[in-house]
């Protein structure tokens, strides 16, 4: 079955790390989150809201990523889970996995782990703590 692939634009912009901020801790949000600077802890983004995270050339997280959009430019420390959609830009590094459902990645972006695609059937499962991602295999 072939299925309607529509170009998300990232939310509008709600919260905002600024480049010379560094935030210690977990943070949820929804709506759409900027993050310039440095955050250490994990990141979750509300569901329902379709909530958005965007990570510039200067942003860094050091965390578990949970967010239904992410569109990176920057580094990720930790493994990211997105069941929309996952973009990543020429300039992003991924020190972990990605668990995603559709994903772009531009020429020079990076994954140091695994790409998992989250099928349509294991979407449903993966409600806010994204409990239903499939085991790894050894």
């Amino acid at each position: 079955m072939l299925r309607k692939i529509k170009k998300h634009k990232a939310s509008k912009l709600d919260s905002l790390v600024g480049k010379n901020s560094c935030i210690t801790g977990d943070i949820s949000f929804s709506g759409g989150l900027h993050v310039d600077g440095i955050i250490k802890g994990a990141v979750s983004g509300e569901v329902e809201s379709l909530s958005s995270l965007t990570v510039s050339e200067h942003g860094t997280i050091e965390g578990q990523v949970r967010v239904p959009c992410i569109f990176l430019n920057g580094l990720v420390k930790g493994d990211v889970y997105s069941l929309e959609r996952v973009e990543l830009a020429s300039s992003a590094r991924v020190e972990g996995n990605v668990y995603y459902g559709l994903m772009e990645m531009a020429i020079g972006a990076e994954v140091n782990g695994k790409l998992v695609r989250i099928s349509e059937d294991d979407r449903p499962e993966l409600s806010l703590d994204f409990g239903g991602v499939p085991p790894q295999e050894d």
